[in-house]
């Protein structure tokens, strides 16, 4: 019978993972990496403010809490003046997360911005500091008419201040 080779660090870190409550200190390190990313973000505009989805909520319908005066809100032009941060491929974020948001390596600090489809949809969104891939809110897809599974282009503006 032949191990997998990575079954050996697999069991390593399932092993101390099991043991985090015997660490001191280790449940209340600052949120890092995933755990950091999946933080509810704060709404930079009050006005956009959704409520986390109800437990047990499966669907997008359930899981997006915006109302349709936040999409329409969303959906409208923006007044304030803008620069472009750039092009990315963007895939769903995490669905429990409420709001318009996007999550990238663009900025280092929340912000308000806007991101435009290859479509020409457009959405005024919060741009959020992020790792990795960039992820955009199931509300923002849903409002941009984005299939979940895509990983569509956006270009992203800043709005400036």
């Amino acid at each position: 019978m032949r191990l997998n080779p990575i079954s050996p660090a697999l069991a390593g870190l399932l092993a101390l993972a099991a043991c985090g409550d015997s660490l001191p200190g280790l449940r209340d390190a600052p949120a890092t990496g995933i755990a950091a990313l999946e933080a509810t973000p704060e709404a930079l505009d009050p006005a956009m403010s959704a409520p986390s989805p109800p437990a047990g909520a499966v669907t997008a319908e359930a899981l997006d809490t915006t109302t349709s005066e936040q999409r329409a809100a969303a959906l409208a032009a923006p007044v304030a003046a803008e620069r472009e941060l750039g092009r990315l491929a963007v895939s769903l974020g995490t669905a429990t997360t409420p709001g318009f948001w996007l999550r990238s390596t663009l900025v280092d600090a929340p912000r308000p911005g806007r991101v435009v489809t290859a479509a020409g949809g457009t959405l005024q969104v919060d741009l959020l500091p992020g790792e990795g891939a960039a992820q955009l809110s199931l509300s923002a897809f849903r409002a941009l008419g984005l299939n979940l599974t895509a990983l569509p282009e956006v270009t992203v503006y800043a709005l400036r201040p």
